[in-house]
């Protein structure tokens, strides 16, 4: 089922999320799920008093139940749900798995059921292992952490294998990159299900950023050199982030970093994956999915505060970048 916008007074059937555990899972990548769906989405402290109205409903399963081994070996899951829960799972989640570990027959079984039936199918890091001896991304493409990219490649010369972004959406396949993209591509997911502002709200409950877009870099191909160093490109960022309504000219930006225009380019795109240009775009795009869905601005209003110009404008980018209008965008998330 597909979530619609998030209303107190309207009950809601939630959203039914199963994510697998296997003998030698990282407690951390199990967690994510967990925290990032069981947060309540329409309160800034993150809680939840009561199970009603609740988004999401996540069930942890395994391809046996019983106790199961975490990773390091420190604790042990007991986990009381098998792989019937795919059967109704609206999204299924496979947290990053161990390469040499073989996948299990029922688990590949279990999953192209769901797939064939329109689940949503989510790898997390090396989760993208499973999804990818499943078959379902043949000749798509999967993303996973930078170090195992070129082996999950050579075992599935089939798919196309992404490891310079954070996140890759297909709609029906979802997969990340190293641990913490996790957080990120669940986040994703809930903006994508429940708004920008739902996403926001947990983001603050989880004290993380509530958005890092996945066309961002996995990791940083420059790092700083010394702990106390300045990041110039940091505080340029920042410095545009506080001024998307205002026109800001590259060359100006570039001075203010006291940097020519072409090596400011060039250490922004090492930096976040991408130009100057896409960046900012996206990041007045954010603002006016916002301002779409927390105010009853007019569209000419939102296009000016968040930089874009005219509504023509405003609009033109929503289709290109979103695949949707601004009026459309505000009726599913207002």
């Amino acid at each position: 089922m597909q979530i619609g916008p998030l209303l107190r007074t309207v009950p809601m059937v939630p959203h039914e999320i199963a994510v697998l555990a296997f003998p030698g899972i990282s407690p951390f990548q199990l967690s994510v799920p967990n925290l990032v769906f069981s947060a309540d989405p329409t309160d800034d402290d993150g809680t939840r008093d009561i199970d009603d109205g609740a988004p999401y409903r996540i069930t942890v399963c395994a391809c046996e139940p019983g106790t199961i081994p975490t990773e390091g070996g420190g604790f042990d899951l007991v986990v009381r749900a098998g792989l019937e829960a795919f059967r109704t799972a609206d999204t299924v989640i496979i947290p990053s798995w161990d390469p040499y570990r073989a996948v299990p027959l029922p688990v590949i079984g279990a999953l192209r059921d769901a797939h064939r039936r329109g689940a949503r199918i989510v790898a997390l890091c090396l989760g993208a292992y499973v999804v990818a001896q499943s078959g379902i991304a043949e000749g798509r493409e999967l993303t996973t952490h930078w170090r195992w990219a070129r082996d999950l490649a050579a075992r599935h010369r089939g798919v196309h294998v992404r490891s310079d972004v954070l996140w890759t959406d297909l709609g029906d396949i979802v997969s990340s990159a190293g641990t913490v993209a996790a957080l990120d591509c669940c986040l994703h997911l809930v903006r994508r299900d429940l708004g920008s502002a739902a996403a926001a709200r947990i983001a603050k409950h989880l004290v993380t950023a509530p958005h890092r877009d996945g066309t961002q870099a996995e990791f940083v191909t420059t790092p700083i050199a010394v702990a106390d160093a300045r990041d110039d490109i940091g505080a340029a960022m920042a410095w545009a982030g506080a001024r998307l309504g205002e026109p800001l000219d590259l060359d100006a930006w570039a001075d203010g970093a006291a940097m020519s225009r072409r090596t400011f380019t060039r250490r922004f795109r090492d930096r976040t994956g991408e130009s100057p240009g896409h960046w900012l775009l996206r990041r007045r795009l954010e603002l006016a999915c916002t301002l779409l869905e927390t105010t009853d601005l007019p569209i000419d209003t939102v296009a000016d505060r968040s930089g874009l110009g005219s509504a023509a404008s405003l609009r033109r980018h929503f289709r290109a970048e979103l695949g949707t209008s601004p009026s459309r965008h505000r009726e599913q998330f207002a």
